[in-house]
C-alpha cells in the first residue's frame, strides 16, 4: 500500500443467498481525496460499503480491507468507527423526537463520573454544528428540521466521532437543489481539513463537481477507476462504463398515440384548491386548472414548496391536506375522487414520490406488492388466488425487467430502480387511464431510468394520459410534450415542448404571484 493511500480492498467477494452481489471487487482510495462510486442500481456500490464499514462483517465475505496500511477485521459497525470510518446510509439513522445534541453524541455520549455532561455535550453539538454551517440551536429537536439540515446532523455527528474516511451514501438523493449545494461544499471544506470521503451517487453533475476520482462498478465487479479531471472522462465515458453500452440518447424517441380519442381531453383539473392540513389560513394549491389528453405527457415544474406534490395527492384521493373547492373532470365528464378506492375505481393512478414509506411493503413479495392495487380481480370467493398472483407478477417481471432472483423475494432487498419498476407496475395492473408520476425516477441510476423512461413512453403510446412531476428539469424537457410551472401553490406557466429550456422554465418557476397561497380576508396566522 502507498504512503498516498489510505484505503484498499482487494478481491472482495459478497454473497447473498442465490445471488452474488460482490465479485472481485477492488477499490483503491488516496488520502485527503473525494473519491466517487458510481453504477447502477444493484451494482453493489452500498454492498462494498457495507463490508468496509463492519455492517457485514469479517467472516462474511471474501477478501481484504487495509486502512492505513493494516488489515482491518470489523466485527461491527463499533469496530470500523473506532478506526475512524463513519458511513451516512441514505436512510438517516437520526431518532426524530430526540434533540440535536442528543443525536450528535448518541451512544457517544460525554460524560463525568458515570453521568452524562450535558453542559459539555451541548458546547460540544454548537461547536461541531458551527463546523458544518447548521444555524440550529443544540436543543432543537430533529423532526422539527428540515431533511437538508438532518443531513448535516449527521455529519456532525461523524465529526464527532473524529472521522478520518467519511462515507456518503446517496447524500443528496432528497435534497433541494439549495441544500444539495450546501452539502457540496462542506465536503469540499471537510477535505481541505484533511478528511477522505467517498460518496456514492447517481447525480453525475455533483460527482464532476466535487469528487478527484470515480469508481465504476458493474453487475458486482469494479469496472475502472477514472480521474475526474482528465479530459477524457465525460458523462459519456462514466454511463458506459455503468450500463456496459452507450445509451445513445438520455431519453426514448416517443412514440406517437395514434388510437380514435386523440388529442381528447383525459384529465381536467379545474380551479382546484387546498388549505395546509395544519395551518388551514395557509392555501398549498391555490386555483389550479390544468388539462392532460390522451397519449400525453405533461410535465409538473417547480421548486420544493410549489405544491406539485400536494396537488397530485389532494386530486388522489384527497390524500393531503383540507379540500376547499375545485373539480376534476374525466373524459368530459366530472368524477368524485374524495378516497383513494374512489379514485382508483375512476382509472386514476398515483405513483408516489417516497416509494419506500407510501408506495411499497418493504417486508412483502414482489408479488404481493403488484398486485395489491388490484387484489379484487385477482381473488375467487373472496380469496387472492396465489397461483394466479403470482403469473400475474412474472408476467411484469419480465416486461419491466425487474431484475429480481424470484417473484417471492422481499422487496426491501431489491434495489431501488427495480422498487421503482414495482411501484409503476402496480398501478399499470390496475388499469389506469390517468397516471400521475410523483418524481418517478428519484434516486435511479442513468440505465434504470432508461429503461423506466421506455415504460412511460410505452404508456402513453397505448393512450394514457400522462402528469409528471419531476425536478430535473432536462428529464421533463425530454420526456414531456408541454409542461406547466408552479410556485407557491399556483401555476404560473405553460409552456410548449418547442418553446422550452431550462431557463425558460427556471423563469416561471420563480415567479411567485404576490399574496399567493393566503387568503387576504383572513389575517395573518401567528
Amino acid at each position: 500500500m502507498s504512503s498516498t493511500t489510505v484505503l484498499e480492498m482487494r478481491s472482495i467477494v459478497k454473497r447473498f443467498t442465490g445471488v452474488t452481489a460482490l465479485a472481485d471487487v477492488t477499490l483503491s482510495v488516496r488520502r485527503g481525496e473525494i473519491h466517487a462510486l458510481c453504477g447502477e442500481n444493484g451494482a453493489g456500490k452500498s454492498t462494498l460499503m457495507k463490508v468496509l464499514s463492519g455492517v457485514h462483517p469479517y467472516g462474511s465475505y471474501e477478501g481484504q480491507v487495509l486502512f492505513d496500511g493494516e488489515e482491518c477485521r470489523f466485527k461491527d459497525i463499533r469496530a470500523s468507527e473506532r478506526r475512524g470510518i463513519v458511513i451516512i446510509h441514505q436512510e438517516l439513522a437520526l431518532v426524530p423526537h430526540l434533540s440535536i445534541a442528543e443525536n450528535i453524541f448518541l451512544g457517544n455520549e460525554p460524560s463525568r463520573r458515570g453521568v452524562i455532561d450535558w453542559d459539555q455535550a451541548l458546547s460540544g453539538a454548537a461547536r461541531l454544528l458551527r463546523r458544518v454551517g447548521l444555524d440550529e440551536h443544540p436543543r432543537t429537536r430533529v423532526s422539527d428540521i428540515g431533511v437538508g439540515k438532518q443531513q448535516l446532523v449527521e455529519i456532525a455527528k461523524a465529526l464527532a466521532k473524529d472521522v478520518k474516511l467519511l462515507i456518503l451514501d446517496e447524500p443528496t438523493a432528497a435534497l433541494n437543489d439549495e441544500d444539495s449545494a450546501q452539502l457540496l461544499r462542506l465536503m469540499k471544506e471537510l477535505q481541505e481539513q484533511g478528511i477522505t470521503s467517498i460518496i456514492i451517487s447517481h447525480k453525475l453533475n455533483e460527482i464532476s463537481e466535487v469528487a478527484d476520482s470515480v469508481t465504476v462498478l458493474r453487475d458486482g465487479r469494479s469496472v475502472e477507476t477514472l480521474d475526474v479531471h482528465a479530459p477524457e472522462t465525460t458523462e459519456e465515458r462514466v454511463i458506459r462504463g455503468m450500463v456496459g453500452r452507450d445509451l445513445g440518447s438520455r431519453f426514448p424517441e416517443r412514440t406517437p398515440y395514434e388510437g380514435p380519442r386523440d388529442g381528447e381531453p383525459a384529465l381536467e383539473i379545474r380551479d382546484w384548491t387546498v388549505r395546509h392540513p395544519v395551518d388551514h389560513h395557509r392555501r398549498v394549491v391555490d386555483g389550479v386548472s390544468l388539462t392532460v389528453r390522451r397519449g400525453e405527457i405533461v410535465g409538473l415544474a417547480g421548486l420544493m414548496g410549489a405544491g406539485r406534490t400536494e396537488l397530485a395527492m389532494s386530486v388522489f384521493g384527497r390524500s393531503y391536506g383540507r379540500y376547499e373547492r375545485g373539480t376534476v373532470h374525466k373524459d368530459g365528464a366530472e368524477i368524485r375522487t374524495r378516497t383513494v378506492p374512489e379514485a382508483v375505481a375512476r382509472g386514476l393512478a398515483y405513483v408516489t414520490e417516497d416509494r419506500k414509506r407510501y408506495g411499497l411493503d418493504l417486508g412483502d413479495t414482489v408479488a404481493r406488492n403488484i398486485s395489491l392495487s388490484s387484489l379484487p380481480d385477482l381473488a375467487r370467493g373472496g380469496i387472492v388466488d396465489a397461483h394466479r398472483e403470482r403469473q400475474v407478477a412474472e408476467e411484469y417481471r419480465r416486461v419491466m425487467n425487474i431484475k429480481t432472483p424470484d417473484v417471492l423475494e422481499p422487496v426491501g432487498r431489491l434495489s431501488g430502480g427495480n422498487q421503482q419498476k414495482i411501484v409503476l407496475s402496480k398501478w399499470v395492473l390496475s388499469g389506469p387511464d390517468v397516471l400521475i408520476l410523483d418524481e418517478p425516477t428519484r434516486g435511479v441510476d442513468v440505465g434504470a431510468k432508461f429503461e423506466i423512461y421506455g415504460v412511460i413512453d410505452r404508456l402513453a403510446a397505448e393512450g394514457k394520459a400522462i402528469l409528471m412531476i419531476s425536478s430535473e428539469l432536462p428529464e421533463l424537457l425530454g420526456m414531456c410534450d408541454r409542461v406547466y410551472t408552479m410556485a407557491a401553490g399556483r401555476l404560473t406557466g405553460e409552456v410548449a415542448r418547442a418553446d422550452a429550456s431550462q431557463e425558460v422554465l427556471m423563469r416561471h418557476m420563480t415567479r411567485v404571484p404576490s399574496a399567493a397561497g393566503t387568503d387576504p380576508s383572513e389575517g395573518h396566522h401567528p
